[in-house]
C-alpha cells in the first residue's frame, strides 16, 4: 500500500481519512481562523491547514462532496482539481457556491474529498501527417457526436 505523508501547519488542522473501509476518497476539511461566508455565484480558496507528499507515480484529485453540492449547491470549482506529487505548498479547496442563499464554513467542516490516483506519463511524439493518429469509428465526431 502506498503512503499519504501529511504535514499539519495548525494544530487544528483535520487530517485527512477514509470514513469507511469501501471509501474511494478521503475527506479534507476546512482550517480557518474565523468563519468564511460564500454568498450566491461566490468563489474562494479554502485553507486545510496541510502539507502533502503524494507517492511517487500519483496526484492528487480533490473533488466535491456530493452531499454540500446536493444539499447547498456548495461544489469544487475545477473539479478535480489536481495536486501534482512534486507540490509541497498548502492544500487548499476552491469551491463555488451554485445556491441561492449565503453558505457559511467553519473551521473543521468537511468541504471536498481528495483521492489518490496513480498517474502514467506519456512519451511524446510530433507526426507530419494526421494518418499516423490513426483511424476510429468516431472519427472527428465531437460534443454530443455519440447521442445524448
Amino acid at each position: 500500500m502506498a503512503t499519504l505523508r501529511v504535514y499539519r501547519m495548525r494544530a487544528d488542522a483535520v487530517v485527512p481519512r477514509y470514513n469507511t473501509s469501501g471509501a474511494a476518497g478521503m475527506d479534507l476539511a476546512a482550517c480557518l481562523a474565523s468563519p468564511l461566508t460564500l454568498g450566491p455565484g461566490g468563489t474562494a480558496r479554502v485553507p486545510t491547514g496541510l502539507r502533502i507528499a503524494l507517492p511517487t507515480g500519483h496526484e492528487g484529485q480533490v473533488r466535491p462532496r456530493s452531499g454540500l453540492a446536493a444539499r447547498n449547491g456548495v461544489t469544487v470549482l475545477n473539479a478535480p482539481g489536481t495536486i501534482d506529487e512534486d507540490y509541497r505548498g498548502e492544500v487548499q479547496v476552491l469551491l463555488v457556491n451554485h445556491g441561492s442563499e449565503a453558505f457559511t464554513i467553519e473551521s473543521g467542516d468537511r468541504i471536498a474529498q481528495l483521492i489518490v490516483a496513480p498517474v502514467t506519463q506519456v512519451d511524446i511524439e510530433t507526426v507530419d501527417d494526421e494518418a499516423a493518429l490513426g483511424g476510429t469509428e468516431r472519427g472527428e465526431g465531437g460534443f454530443g457526436s455519440t447521442g445524448v
